[in-house]
């Protein structure tokens, strides 16, 4: 249901795995947004996308999440996010281990006149085709993104202190 090109941006950041460990996978994937209020700058606001293996094996994620925001009836509201373009490399998650990626959330005020409401975010994880829903009431624009995201790093991100 969510725009073709969340999907294929999800899917281009797919890279080479180290021999011998699989990418991530769907069913082994959990998604969520870090604790707190994330951290703040003039006009945006920083949140830690995390990605956890809940498998019994290591895999790896590689590139850029997809992410984009969801309205009432769960379809795709406003654009979905931009790159924050950085130097990346494969992550490899042993398992219960978890990565992050900066999602940073611009104030639509900056970029538009009238805000949309939006009820959540659908994140899919670089390389998959299954997003994943996060409750999460922001406000987007109809023709600009508010949300840009960054590559994935390894560890946990934390609010105020990860960077891009």
């Amino acid at each position: 249901m969510l725009a073709a090109a969340v999907v294929l941006a999800a899917c281009a950041g797919a890279g080479a795995a180290p021999t011998g460990v699989a990418a991530c996978a769907d069913t082994n994937t959990q998604v969520w947004l870090g604790d707190g209020e994330g951290g703040g700058t003039a006009g945006a606001i920083y949140y830690p996308l995390e990605f956890s293996n809940v498998g019994h094996r290591a895999c790896t994620l590689y590139g850029y999440p997809g992410v984009s925001a969801w309205g009432s009836g769960g379809g795709p509201v406003g654009l979905a996010a931009t790159r924050a373009v950085s130097a990346h490399t494969t992550v490899t998650l042993a398992p219960n281990a978890t990565a992050h990626a900066l999602l940073r959330i611009a104030d639509y005020g900056a970029l538009c006149s009238t805000a949309l409401n939006a009820l959540g975010l659908a994140v899919y994880a670089p390389g998959q085709r299954q997003s994943r829903s996060i409750e999460f009431a922001l406000e987007v624009c109809a023709h600009r993104s508010v949300l840009s995201v960054g590559p994935v790093r390894a560890g946990v991100g934390i609010p105020g202190y990860t960077t891009s």
